[in-house]
Order: structure tokens, then C-alpha cells, then sequence
């Protein structure tokens, strides 16, 4: 007997020691607004506002770039635009055939922290990254799509085991079936999970063509009322045939509510396989956008010139895990996507693994997860897409376009909607001059000459726009 209490203690050391495993879920261009538990009052979302009623939820979360292969690379990066380069979207060329190469190969990636940590890790869906034949960053298990456009849902390319191949039925549910295999098969040892649907989209052809996922029907005849009813905005350049469109919202809502059943089904695996309480589970998406509001439909690059608006940037942001992460919270903190990274690995006690070069700017707000004040933080946070730049505080926007603008200055506490544009306004003097200095301060710190678009740097995606 003498034997039992110390192998008890051990046994339960271990249990302890046992690494936090890691499910991070990002959606495909999908504003926080579009979901319930952040007030959408059509759009069914039961699961994902099950995971903020057992969580915490961000309620002023930004990306720090409009599109997704930026915002990804900062995802996985902690990165801004113009230190990993990708100011865009990613042609196909990088993507497959013989100029294609992997964006993220001369930086060191969650996943690559997270393997060396003993993870196992594991992609199912999007990566818009760069070669995307071959597991890269860490990842072992590597499922995904051969572009970074979605044109349907139904009977895409998808490459599976290095091969490609045409995955017949609903793309949605192929990422998280998929999915919970992967946490299946690695349940015994810890494992990090990146499920990055290309769902619900939002654009192209997709919204002029009637949804036919299990949702359809219901959505067929709603009015949806949280798409507001405004003219086109003089500066949308994309998107207009789908614009203030029955078709359109109706497909979104659909997609969206898609989604849902898959995070649905990644819980359920979760506690089914005795996993709820040993994973973090994070939602989130890759950039906001807008259905409606001010006369806007899509992202900052569907605008001439390249938009900054709020709902272009403002993403859900929800992380759960029962036992650890207290249930029903908020959090309001303005944070962004550049503060994922520092944060994650912050909260799975990986803090000083976060790589120092090049430094991100992002900060770890990893105590809020715990439940505790987040002391000191600066309620700032930065963007850029191109030659478009914005700074965003507590109270103001300021948007500076390089060389020659147009400028915008919005009152964020009178004015959340960015009605009225207060740049050049007298009064304003004082204002504008103090942002442009932090926004200048900013990227003078963070910015890699080699990609600094405003010092005559280049991109790796997309060429640079007005």
C-alpha cells in the first residue's frame, strides 16, 4: 500500500501536466454581426452562441487587414501586412503548378511552435497561403483546397494525402468530418486543430445562386431584416449585382448557419471522445464585412478607393473551455487579429516561445481568458491593406490613403457608423496630427522595408491599388 499514494500522486501530476490541446475554427469572410450571440436576430448560430455562453466573447475584435490571405498569415504569425508581405489575396499561381511556394516559409508559425511543443497538428479546410500541395508550418495532416476563391460548395477540388481530387456533396461538412477524424485519431496526445472553413463566403456567383445545404428552405422566404436596406455607397466597386439582394442575404444566412452545424459537430466530438475539458476551442474569421450598412456590400477591396470601415474589420472572436475559461463572459477590450497569436500561446503557458524576430506587435491578452482584468491595455489598434492604413482608438478613426488620399477622420463615440467624415473639420487640427504620428510611429517600428508599400516596398500578393 505503501506504493499506491506516491503512483496516485504521479498519475495525477501527469494528468496535469498534460498540454491544453487547441481547436481553432476560422470562418471565410463572415462579420461578427452575422451571429447571435452578437445580436443577429435572423440568422440561426445555436452552437457558436452555445461556445460564447460557456466562453468568453471579444466584442470589439479587429482584423488588422480586410482580405484573407493577409489576415491569415497574421493569424498564424502574429505578423502585420507589411512584415509578412502579404497585402492581399494570393494569386492561384503561388497556390499550384511551378511558381508555386509556401508565404510563411522564412517565419516561424503557430503550428511550427506548437510541434515543437509536441503537438500534433492537423489542417482541414482553406489555407490561401501558398503551396498548398505540400503540409507545411508544422501541419502533418494536410487537407485543403487547391485555390482561395470559392465559386460553390457543391462538388469542389479539394487535395487530400497530397492528391488532388473532386470531393462530391457539401464542402462545409467535408472540413469538419474531416475534422473530427483528425481529433479521433489523435485523442490520446495533444493536438492542435485548424479548422478554417471557406464558409459562408460572401461573394462572386455564390450570391446570385439559391443555397442547398440543410438551411435552405427555412431561409427561402425570410426578409432578414439585419442586412440594412441603404443606397450604394458611391464607393462600392464590386459586389454591385448581388447588392441589397433577397438571393444574396438569404445565401448568407444559409452559409453561415453551415458553419454553425459544424462547430456543432467538433463540440459534440469533443465531449464524445472525453476531450471538452482538456481543449480550447476558438472561433473566429478571417476579416468583418458588410451586408448592407451605409450602402456597403463585401470587404475594403470591393471599395475604390481600398475601404477601412468598422464591420469591414470587426470579427467574432469567442474561446471556451469548460473548467478553465469562466462561462458567459465579455470582454470589450479593442483587440486585433496581430494579438491571436501572443495570446493563444500565452494562455497554453507557451508565452516564451513566441518568436522575437521578426517581433510582432501583438500583445497577450491571454488574462482576460482567465477571467482577470486586462491592466494597462491600450485600446488601439492598427490596419492596412495596400496603400490604405487606419488607426483606431477608444474614440477616433483616422484613415490615411498614400500619396494623395482621400482621408477620413470619424468620431467612433458619436458617430459609430461612420456617417459623417470629420476630416479637415475645424477643430480636428489637434486630432488628425496626433494620430498620423502614432500611425507613422507604428509602422516605422513594425514595418519590413522590404514590404512597406508607403517606402516603396513590394507585396507578395496582389499588385498594390489607390
Amino acid at each position: 500500500m505503501r506504493f499506491v499514494l506516491p503512483l496516485l500522486l504521479f498519475a495525477l501530476s501527469a494528468m496535469a501536466a498534460k498540454p491544453v490541446n487547441l481547436v481553432f475554427i476560422l470562418t471565410d469572410n463572415q462579420g461578427a454581426w452575422t451571429l447571435g450571440c452578437y445580436g443577429n436576430p435572423d440568422i440561426r448560430t445555436p452552437h457558436i452562441d452555445q461556445m460564447a455562453a460557456e466562453g468568453i466573447r471579444f466584442t470589439r475584435a479587429l482584423s488588422s487587414n480586410p482580405v484573407c490571405s493577409p489576415t491569415r498569415a497574421t493569424f498564424l504569425t502574429g505578423l502585420i501586412p507589411s512584415q509578412h508581405g502579404l497585402h492581399s489575396f494570393l494569386d492561384p499561381k503561388f497556390m499550384m503548378g511551378p511558381e508555386a511556394y509556401n508565404t510563411l516559409q522564412e517565419f516561424t508559425s503557430l503550428g511550427e511552435v506548437l510541434r515543437d511543443a509536441g503537438y500534433t497538428c492537423g489542417l482541414s479546410g482553406k489555407w490561401h497561403l501558398g503551396a498548398n500541395m505540400t503540409a507545411s508550418e508544422g501541419f502533418t495532416t494536410w487537407t485543403t483546397k487547391p485555390d482561395g476563391s470559392t465559386q460553390e460548395f457543391y462538388d469542389q477540388k479539394v487535395i487530400e494525402n497530397g492528391q488532388l481530387r473532386v470531393e462530391p456533396g457539401y464542402t462545409t461538412d467535408f472540413w469538419t468530418r474531416k475534422g473530427v477524424e483528425f481529433i479521433q485519431q489523435n485523442k490520446d496526445k495533444p493536438f492542435f486543430l485548424y479548422l478554417a472553413y471557406n464558409g459562408p463566403y460572401s461573394l462572386g456567383k455564390l450570391m446570385t445562386q439559391p443555397a442547398r445545404n440543410r438551411h435552405a428552405a427555412y431561409y427561402a422566404d425570410k426578409p432578414l431584416h439585419s442586412f440594412p436596406r441603404d443606397a450604394m455607397h458611391p464607393w462600392q466597386f464590386n459586389n454591385k449585382e448581388f447588392h441589397n439582394t433577397d438571393a444574396g442575404r438569404r445565401r448568407m444566412a444559409a452559409e453561415c448557419s453551415g458553419v454553425d452545424d459544424g462547430v456543432g459537430e467538433i463540440l459534440a466530438a469533443l465531449k464524445a471522445n472525453g476531450l471538452e475539458n482538456d481543449t480550447l476551442v476558438v472561433y473566429s474569421s478571417d476579416q468583418g464585412w458588410m451586408g448592407g450598412q451605409n450602402g456597403m456590400w463585401g470587404m475594403g477591396d470591393h471599395f475604390r478607393p481600398i475601404g477601412a470601415h468598422e464591420l469591414m474589420m470587426q470579427i467574432p472572436l469567442i474561446f471556451r473551455q469548460p473548467g478553465q475559461i469562466p462561462a458567459a463572459q465579455t470582454c470589450d477590450a479593442i483587440v486585433s487579429n496581430y494579438d491571436f497569436m501572443p495570446s493563444v500561446l500565452g494562455y497554453l503557458g507557451l508565452a516564451d516561445k513566441m518568436p522575437q524576430k521578426p517581433q510582432s506587435p501583438g500583445r497577450d491578452f491571454s488574462a482576460a481568458l482567465r477571467g482577470q482584468k486586462l491592466a494597462n491595455w491600450d485600446n488601439t489598434i492598427f490596419y492596412e491593406m495596400e496603400t490604405t492604413r487606419a488607426i483606431r482608438t477608444e474614440r477616433w478613426k483616422y484613415v490615411a490613403r498614400h500619396p494623395d488620399g482621400p482621408h477620413e477622420l470619424y468620431d467612433m463615440q458619436s458617430d459609430p457608423q461612420e456617417r459623417f467624415n470629420q476630416y479637415g473639420q475645424p477643430g480636428t487640427e489637434s486630432v488628425k496630427s496626433n494620430l498620423a504620428k502614432q500611425l507613422d510611429t507604428f509602422f516605422t517600428r513594425h514595418a519590413d522595408p522590404k514590404y512597406d508599400i508607403w517606402q516603396g516596398g513590394t507585396s507578395k500578393a496582389k499588385r498594390h491599388t489607390k
